[in-house]
């Protein structure tokens, strides 16, 4: 069921993330690996911030913040 609910936020978050920084988007599938990267990449900024998730709606901020980055650094190296 974990899983589930981390495709789903993943798949969301990877969404949200394309949304938001108004690029060409990636596909579904490429969404969905950014959302959970993302996922790992936010736990680890908020951590250094002091910040922790406790429930699905922070899980989503966290990923789509992380996937937000992932977007950000990999248009930077492309260019």
């Amino acid at each position: 069921m974990n899983l589930l609910w981390s495709l789903l936020i993943g798949g969301v978050a990877g969404w949200l993330a394309g949304k938001l920084m108004k690029g060409e988007g990636y596909g579904l599938v490429v969404n969905i690996l950014l959302g959970l990267v993302g996922g790992f990449v936010g736990d680890l900024v908020f951590g250094l911030l002091g910040l922790s998730t406790t429930n699905l709606i922070g899980n989503l901020v966290a990923a789509v913040v992380g996937a937000v980055l992932l977007i950000y650094l990999a248009r930077a190296v492309r260019k």
